[in-house]
């Protein structure tokens, strides 16, 4: 039987950078050279979260089903999409 990986085992899942470029071009997103998330078809649009920053790739944690609100990897932006959710 093959081990769980630690983070499964512990209800955390993460994505490597390959797979999150995969998920971001189903949705017409790419990376910039500086690492932040843009509009495949206008580069210097940066995408934003509900609160307004710009997010990069290392930050990228999600897309909120039924719209395109990006959501950081980090414990405010989580917390914040769990009230929004609850």
């Amino acid at each position: 039987m093959k081990k769980m990986s630690r983070s499964l085992r512990e209800g955390v899942i993460s994505f490597d950078a390959d797979l999150k470029l995969e998920i971001l071009s189903c949705f017409s997103k790419t990376v910039d050279d500086s690492g932040y998330i843009v509009e495949c078809d206008d580069p210097d649009q940066r995408v934003l979260t509900p609160n307004g920053e710009d997010i990069t790739l290392d930050e990228f944690a999600g897309i909120r089903k039924g719209s395109e609100i990006f959501i950081k990897a980090d414990l405010p932006s989580l917390i914040e999409l769990l009230d929004m959710l609850g």
